[in-house]
């Protein structure tokens, strides 16, 4: 029915359009893709829904929004059946890349990339699970004794969710953690994002922030008269005694991590989302003193194609129990990108990434963190499920020459 509407109103306009009107262009233009999405959402949604005997691996509706799934292969059968317990549903992320650099001793080279399996079940009408593994080649395969295997497989994020409501959500596992904008809405699997590419602030595997976090979160959402306040809260273990890890295993200390984060977006500016974090933790990394970290984000976002503009700030304060001494690590970027009109299987796009520690920082100090870059590059989409992404980043760290990397990656989801 809303394609219909949809088409007629769209046909209504061409049929009275007398002369161009860009402005009325765009809106044809809109209202086509926004009969795309409604006849993909409608497909989603006929095939979560399974009869009484089906199959239990028949796939089930899922949170794709909380959670950062991706559609996935379904059955199409009665949406009028009642659903059976638990429901599995998969889909899976990957990428092959190609890269190349001036870096003195570096190799061109074609690499795997990530393979990534997504797994989502719904336990009951308010349970569901939602799991995220990864497989990574190693640089090491085959060598040692025992030989070492080909692929790291990391378990991403395992997280168990109850669904009280909109306004309250408990859930407890290991997440990305929701003190970032990217972190949050761009999992593992590059497809998800717009740009080969992570910011270095964000990396997976970085020192910069704590990426993963184990322990329990609550979460939910309120109108707030159109502003649509959403909030996160959680409690958990910190970074591990190496940085780039969390606690998996437990904590390194008795000092649990403490995390808040809220957003707005609002209904009358579509496409908008801003918000703030803070995080707070003691860590104990080997060979650094017993320090305390407070992390204060903020992010700024204009999620559409027409442009899409993404902005996020950190400031990561460092400071050793007992004194009054402590130093600022700060680090941003901004990245924009533009869907073109005429063709609209191309998305150019530009980021920018800044990231400062100071020599005195106990935390920081000796890992080079500091950088300037610069990334320029294009997205061209093959299909609904699988693009062509063409990058060149400059990076410049302080000491070293400036780099400079070329980038070819093809991304696809199944």
């Amino acid at each position: 029915m809303a394609r219909i509407l949809l088409s007629f109103f769209a046909a209504a306009l061409l049929a009275n359009a007398q002369a161009p009107d860009p402005g009325q262009n765009e809106l044809i233009r809109q209202l086509l893709q926004r009969i795309d999405r409604l006849e993909k959402r409608v497909t989603e949604l006929e095939g979560t829904h399974v009869v009484e005997k089906a199959p239990p691996t028949a796939p089930a509706e899922h949170d794709h929004m909380a959670m950062g799934t991706a559609p996935g292969g379904t059955t199409g059968v009665p949406s009028d059946a009642a659903p059976t317990y638990p429901a599995l549903k998969l889909s899976g992320f990957g990428d092959i890349n190609y890269t190349a650099s001036d870096r003195p001793g570096s190799k061109a080279s074609f690499n795997e990339g990530q393979f990534i399996l997504h797994m989502s079940s719904a336990l009951s009408s308010r349970v569901t699970y939602f799991g995220e593994l990864s497989l990574t080649a190693r640089t090491d395969a085959g060598s040692g004794t025992p030989a070492a295997g080909g692929f790291n497989i990391e378990v991403e994020r395992s997280i168990i969710r109850y669904d009280q409501s909109d306004h309250l959500k408990l859930s407890f596992g290991r997440y990305h953690t929701p003190i970032s904008y990217w972190n949050t809405q761009f999992h593992h699997g590059s497809w998800l994002q717009t740009t080969a590419s992570r910011p270095e602030m964000v990396q997976f595997g970085g020192n910069f922030i704590p990426v993963h976090f184990v322990g329990a979160q609550a979460e939910g959402s309120f109108a707030a008269r159109g502003l649509n306040l959403n909030y996160n809260l959680g409690i958990g273990n910190g970074r591990s005694s190496v940085l780039t890890r969390d606690g998996d295993w437990g904590d390194i200390n008795n000092h649990k991590a403490l995390l808040a984060n809220v957003f707005i977006k609002p209904d009358k500016l579509y496409g908008l989302q801003m918000g703030a974090s803070i995080y707070r933790d003691k860590i104990n990394a080997t060979g650094r003193p017993e320090t305390y970290e407070w992390i204060q984000s903020a992010h700024v976002v204009w999620a559409r194609e027409n442009p899409e503009f993404i902005a996020e700030f950190f400031n990561i304060n460092h400071r050793q129990p007992g004194s009054s001494v402590s130093t600022n690590n700060q680090a941003w970027y901004a990245q924009v990108a533009y869907r073109l009109p005429m063709a609209d299987h191309w998305k150019p796009y530009y980021r920018y990434e800044y990231i400062h520690t100071p020599v005195a920082d106990v935390v920081f100090r000796g890992l080079n963190l500091g950088l300037s870059s610069s990334t320029l590059g294009v997205r061209y989409d093959i299909s609904s499920f699988a693009a062509f992404k063409f990058e060149w980043r400059n990076q410049d760290r302080p000491g070293l020459p400036t780099t400079n990397v070329a980038w070819a990656q093809t991304s696809f989801t199944f």
